[in-house]
């Protein structure tokens, strides 16, 4: 399956909740990006590859004093490819990570979108351009001087302990963001697509007038 029709699938079947669900069962339980990060947009959907980003506070240490103002920031976003997602973390909550010239410039590149344990600025020209954007929220501190990208295309840890590689597929909706490793991803969406099918069995045999505990013990589904 190409990835445009994988990402097809995936929006036209399958929602976060259910994903998380099967990689539980499969042992992968801390696949989840922490809950404060949300969509700018309510209701939007994101399916796409990871293009992680790992961001460092000025005067933290981790940044090189030596690089020009963003650090490799230019680089990271012009070196996206069509179906990627701009995926950051690791600096402070003190400054946006993403904007509307970004978005742009995106957009231009056939990205699907940006993911930031961060927050993001020029909220109304995100907005206007229907660019996904998944952030802790909307501020308009700038970047420069105060954080820098220190590398990109590398693995990054979120704070809750999720890790990100180069590639994993991502899918975000209104509850939530979840990452799927891609050592695992077909494994996956076969087990979240079946999942989708038997709860839509319980769903018609509680409409039906089952019990619930009946329903769960005939299907082990709830």
């Amino acid at each position: 399956m190409t990835d445009s029709n994988l990402f097809a699938t995936i929006r036209e079947t399958l929602f976060t909740a259910v994903i998380g669900d099967v990689m539980d069962a499969a042992g992968l339980t801390r696949q989840f990006l922490p809950p404060a990060i949300a969509a700018i947009k309510p209701g939007t959907m994101i399916v796409g590859r990871a293009m992680p980003v790992q961001v460092a506070d000025i005067g933290s240490g981790r940044e090189n004093p030596d690089a020009p103002p963003y650090g490799l920031l230019f680089r990271a976003l012009d070196g996206l490819k069509s179906g990627e997602i701009y995926m950051a973390s690791g600096g402070s909550p003190d400054y946006a990570l993403w904007g509307g010239l970004m978005s742009v410039r995106a957009l231009h590149l056939k990205a699907v979108g940006a993911v930031l344990e961060g927050h993001h600025r020029d909220t109304p020209e995100i907005m206007s351009l229907d660019f996904p954007v998944f952030s802790l929220g909307g501020y308009a501190q700038d970047q420069k001087d105060r954080g820098s990208i220190i590398d990109f295309r590398c693995p990054i840890t979120f704070s809750n302990g999720t890790r990100v590689e180069p590639g994993d597929l991502v899918v975000g909706d209104i509850d939530g963001v979840v990452v799927i490793p891609q050592v695992a991803e077909a494994d996956v969406i076969r087990g979240a697509i079946a999942k989708v099918e038997g709860e839509d069995m319980v769903r018609r045999m509680i409409e039906a007038g089952e019990p619930t505990e009946d329903v769960f013990i005939k299907t082990g589904i709830m």
